[in-house]
C-alpha cells in the first residue's frame, strides 16, 4: 500500500473520530434538556460482532424456538440433527441386531453339539411370568412418563416446524 493510499484512510479515520465526538457532545447537551437520552451505535462495529448465521438467516433476541429463528433456520437446524440422529440409530440398530443375531446363532450351535443343555420348560414359565408383569404394567404409566409425555407434546406443538425437519432428516439418516 502506498503512502498516497493510506492518506485518505487516515482521513476518513480522523474524520469518524470527530463525527463520533460531536455527536456525543450533542448527545450530552440534549441530555440537559430533555429527559429522553439515545446511544450512539456504530453500524460497522455492529455488523462485524453479528454471527455469519445471524447475518444469513436471522435472529430475534427473545422468546420461544418459534419466534427466535427464520423458518429456514429452523429446518436446517431439525434436518442435520434429524439426519445425525437418524445415521447414528442405523448403525447402532445395525451392530446391536447384528450382536444379537450372533449370539442367539451361536447359542443355538452349542445347543446343537451338546455343549449346553437348554430346559425349555422353565423357559416357557419365565417367558409367561413376565408377559404377566408387562400386562399389568401397561394399564396405567407412572406419572413421570405422563409428566414426559405431556413436555414432550408441548415441545412438538410449539416447535412443529423444527420438529418437521427432525423427522425428516431422521429419515434420510435411517436411509443413507
Amino acid at each position: 500500500m502506498s503512502e498516497e493510499e493510506s492518506v485518505p484512510e487516515a482521513e476518513s479515520c480522523a474524520s469518524q473520530i470527530h463525527v463520533r465526538v460531536d455527536a456525543r457532545k450533542m448527545a450530552e447537551k440534549q441530555k440537559d434538556k430533555n429527559e429522553e437520552t439515545f446511544d450512539v451505535m456504530d453500524l460497522a462495529e455492529y455488523a462485524k460482532k453479528q454471527r455469519w448465521w445471524n447475518k444469513v438467516f436471522g435472529k430475534k433476541n427473545s422468546g420461544p424456538i418459534a419466534e427466535k429463528y427464520s423458518v429456514a433456520t429452523q429446518l436446517a437446524i431439525g434436518g442435520v440433527t434429524g439426519w445425525c440422529a437418524g445415521y447414528l440409530f442405523q448403525k447402532v440398530g445395525k451392530l446391536a441386531a447384528s450382536a444379537v443375531g450372533g449370539g442367539f446363532f451361536l447359542l443355538q450351535i452349542a445347543n446343537h453339539t451338546g455343549y449346553i443343555k437348554v430346559d425349555w420348560k422353565r423357559v416357557e414359565r419365565d417367558v409367561n411370568k413376565a408377559k404377566k408383569q408387562l400386562k399389568l404394567n401397561t394399564e396405567k404409566p407412572p406419572q413421570e412418563v405422563r409428566t414426559k409425555i405431556d413436555e414432550v407434546q408441548t415441545f412438538v406443538k410449539s416447535n412443529i416446524v423444527l420438529t418437521g425437519g427432525f423427522v425428516g432428516g431422521f429419515l434420510l439418516g435411517l436411509a443413507s
